[in-house]
């Protein structure tokens, strides 16, 4: 269990903010976040995929107070992960960009991220 705390443990990133990166999963930072252990990431991952698809659905459905907590929630969990292009989608609706183009971004990462994970599962 204490490796699974391991892996959510806030970023280290006190360089400045994480570059946005091509790569929908940064592999480096989670190795780093699970120790190297390859079954951990696999879980990790897919324990990201559900919770990424669950916030994305709550987003929908929630008014714009809620929407930054709920938005706060996934930044955090993207950035657990290395999901960098998520955290920076979610972010900025945090932020306050919660227009239609704001929360495709976030829909976009999100599935981005997820069909990435789901080919590395197979």
């Amino acid at each position: 269990m204490a490796a699974v705390s391991i892996a959510f443990e806030a970023p280290d990133n006190s360089g400045g903010a994480v570059p946005v990166s091509s790569k929908p999963i940064d592999f480096v930072h989670l190795a780093r976040q699970t120790m190297g252990d390859k079954e951990l990431e696999i879980e990790i991952l897919q324990l990201f995929t559900r919770n990424a698809r669950t916030l994305l659905h709550e987003l929908s459905t929630v008014n714009d107070i809620q929407m930054k907590a709920v938005a706060h929630r996934l930044k955090g969990s993207a950035d657990a992960v290395g999901a960098f292009n998520v955290s920076a989608a979610a972010e900025a609706v945090e932020n306050g960009s919660r227009d239609s183009a704001a929360l495709a971004k976030v829909a976009t990462s999100v599935i981005e991220a997820e069909n990435f994970i789901l080919k590395l599962c197979r």
